[in-house]
């Protein structure tokens, strides 16, 4: 794969498994009517012809979009909605950025300068896809008699200088604790929406594999940790019942670099591109970030605390068996020692009187043995050793 800092924004970056990436741009729109008291389901196929026909005919290059590429989430129940909030959501994808490339060519005959090349479309890039959000931001749509407000924003996940300047002013005011020392910089990006299936073991499961996952994110630099598993919250609406999302179908990966200027690099490249399959016509829009929160951190953290929750029962079984183990063994005194036995008789038919009570009703040794008083023939007692018979 070829390095990094000489992929400008507009080129397809291959990658292992098959996988690609592929430029695209992307915008977020949000749909609010006119009149607030508006109670017509908005018409779907109308509004993505009159945003197909916009990008056609009102920009300073025509852009042809197909309808797969515009995604409408329509409010499901109109009563329910409050007067400030929108009746649809979606996303618009431009795929086709071949127009942005064509000065590169020229120049890239006349010049070996790629720094300055990359660097210049790069601009070019940015510079025109905010015309674009800035173009469609506030049109009004009149769909059969029916009027429209439209709001366009860039997504976070796309801005990349966006992000940087979010960890650097953490770096400035604030103390997460990124690096172990010197400069504080994050080094750990968090990638949502990617088809789990892409990166599992082939002909094994359709499960994400740790091993293929961090077989693929090594290309782009020296990994320290890495996590994958699935993520059945992406996609989710909280206006609609989302009952089309599969269980297992995208996974989230985070994955932790050794150098800051891997994770930059890498992160710089995931912004603004959307991951093909060979093979595949789908094409993955994933949503991708840095780890704000300390993912592995605070993994370790629970991890410890699960520990010593296990660990708990087992101290304290110890701790209420010490008591028992005590009590049981303070029933014995310094003075207690090896009990005796003593054999009395009677010699004949002669009794032997029992003189001042001392083995009346008295309970003497294991097992315990009661004397009767006024005579005893014949009897075999443990006594203790404090008795003396006269």
């Amino acid at each position: 794969m070829r390095p990094l800092e000489t992929v400008p924004p507009t080129e397809t970056l291959e990658i292992a498994s098959g996988l690609s990436l592929v430029p695209r741009v992307k915008l977020n729109l949000t749909i609010h009517p006119a009149l607030p008291s508006v109670s017509k389901p908005i018409d779907e196929w109308r509004l993505k012809r009159a945003l197909i026909d916009f990008l056609k005919t009102s920009l300073s290059v025509s852009v042809t979009v197909p309808e797969e590429d515009i995604q409408i989430r329509r409010l499901k129940d109109l009563k329910k909605r409050k007067r400030d909030e929108p009746v649809a959501q979606g996303a618009l994808f431009i795929r086709d950025l071949g127009f942005l490339n064509s000065r590169r060519k020229k120049k890239s005959e006349e010049s070996d300068k790629e720094e300055e090349d990359v660097k210049e479309l790069e601009k070019k890039f940015l510079d025109w896809r905010r015309y674009v959000a800035e173009k469609m931001d506030g049109i009004e749509l009149n769909l059969e008699g029916v009027k429209y407000n439209l709001s366009v924003e860039i997504p976070a996940s796309d801005d990349f200088e966006r992000m940087r300047k979010d960890w650097e002013e953490l770096n400035a005011f604030g103390n997460r604790g990124y690096s172990r020392g010197g400069r504080q910089e994050p080094d750990t990006i968090v990638l949502r929406g990617v088809p789990s299936r892409w990166f599992a073991e082939p002909r094994v499961s359709f499960k994400p594999s740790l091993l293929e996952t961090h077989t693929i994110f090594s290309a782009f630099g020296k990994i320290r940790t890495i996590d994958v598993a699935e993520d059945n919250d992406f996609g989710k609406g909280s206006d609609e019942d989302d009952l089309d999302i599969v269980s297992g179908l995208h996974c989230k990966i985070v994955v932790q670099f050794e150098k800051h200027r891997d994770f930059y690099n890498t992160l710089k490249v995931l912004c603004g591109r959307s991951l093909q399959k060979q093979g595949s016509r789908l094409s993955a829009d994933y949503e991708v970030t840095w780890d704000k929160d300390g993912f592995f951190r605070n993994s370790r953290s629970q991890n410890q605390e699960k520990n010593n929750r296990m660990q708990e029962p087992v101290v304290e079984r110890y701790r209420t068996e010490a008591p028992r183990r005590e009590s049981h063994t303070s029933q014995f005194t310094a003075t207690d020692t090896r009990r005796k036995r003593f054999k009395i008789g009677l010699r004949g038919d002669k009794e032997l009187p029992l003189n001042d009570g001392l083995m009346s009703g008295m309970t003497f040794g294991s097992p315990h043995i009661r004397c009767n008083p006024g005579s005893l023939r014949m009897a075999a007692c443990f006594f203790p050793p404090t008795f003396h018979s006269s």
